[in-house]
């Protein structure tokens, strides 16, 4: 079985990628109108009258901001996937072309891994305002997790071989 070129590996992940990409924009747009719907429900108090949320240590009194911050959080989060899994889809149509070192593979390895940093930046980001702002409620620790880190730092390094790769196809087709 081949890893390049059409009928390969590379070409049955790029179609696995391509239904990834439109199950996460449906589930973006699913998860954008819960928010808004959300909001919509903070104006009608009535509505959520018998909603209580409650934690640990406490009780949440208007949980309306809180769905919606956590709902807005959760598209912020589906957006950062939607743009690594299109990046992906972009890898792998070169791969399935039979180009793997193609140049733009390098940047594109590159917004992965600043988008897979900002993702857990993005929820230490969230843990931290959820301690500011439900301090009564919630009393939780963040975790500092090596296998992200470790995930930015492999990705960076491979578009770092990417580019190396790419300047070596270069040289080889300046050669007569």
């Amino acid at each position: 079985m081949r890893a390049l070129g059409p009928g390969s590996v590379s070409s049955f992940l790029k179609i696995i990628l391509d239904v990834v990409y439109a199950a996460l924009w449906i589930g973006l747009a699913i998860v954008v109108v819960l928010t808004l719907l959300s909001l919509l429900m903070g104006f009608n108090p009535e509505f959520l009258q018998g909603l209580r949320l409650s934690g640990d240590y406490g009780e949440i009194e208007d949980p309306v901001p809180v769905v919606a911050g956590g709902l807005a959080a959760g598209a912020l989060y589906l957006s950062g996937i939607l743009a690594i899994v299109w990046s992906l889809r972009r890898i792998f149509a070169t791969l399935t072309a039979g180009d793997p070192f193609h140049p733009d593979n390098v940047q594109r390895l590159r917004f992965i891994g600043l988008i897979l940093a900002g993702l857990e930046l993005g929820r230490y980001a969230v843990w931290g305002v959820s301690q500011w702002l439900l301090a009564d409620v919630i009393r939780n620790e963040p975790n500092f997790s090596l296998t992200a880190w470790f995930s930015v730092l492999v990705v960076f390094v491979l578009a770092e071989v990417f580019r190396e790769g790419a300047r070596l196809r270069r040289e080889a087709e300046l050669t007569i």
